[in-house]
């Protein structure tokens, strides 16, 4: 939804503020590009897996029975962890995760119902007028 002339017009000011303010940030935030972080993040993330796997194999190698869970359990979390962000990475680069979801439905397409507690309210009212 594009942004009303006045919004537009407030977001001008806002910006030519920073610049004042600020310009070498503002030349940072203009040139930052939110794909590329997103990638650097998922290189994070996979290497965060690599040194989980490792963790849950030096346990494994050590041969302990101790070790092997404390080793065991770290790494697998550590693996779970770098998995599942870097899962949510990949999700917003390719636009189907993030804050908007194109799954929710506008306010046009929703259906319209009442409140749960008028919906509790009526069911009552007809369990009684049936008797």
């Amino acid at each position: 939804m594009p942004l009303s002339e006045n919004e537009q017009r407030l977001l001008d000011q806002i910006e030519r503020a920073l610049v004042e303010d600020d310009p070498k940030f503002a030349s940072t935030v203009r040139s930052t590009n939110p794909r590329t972080y997103l990638m650097r993040r998922v290189r994070r993330s996979f290497l965060l897996f690599v040194v989980g796997l490792v963790v849950l194999l030096v346990g494994v190698v050590l041969n302990r029975t101790p070790l092997i869970v404390i080793f065991g359990v770290l790494g697998f979390a550590t693996m779970l962890f770098a998995a599942s962000r870097g899962a949510a990475d990949l999700r917003r680069i390719s636009g189907r995760g993030g804050e908007t979801s194109s799954r929710r439905p506008t306010a046009s397409r929703r259906r319209t119902r009442p409140p749960f507690t008028e919906r509790i309210e009526e069911r009552w009212r007809r369990r009684w007028d049936d008797h």
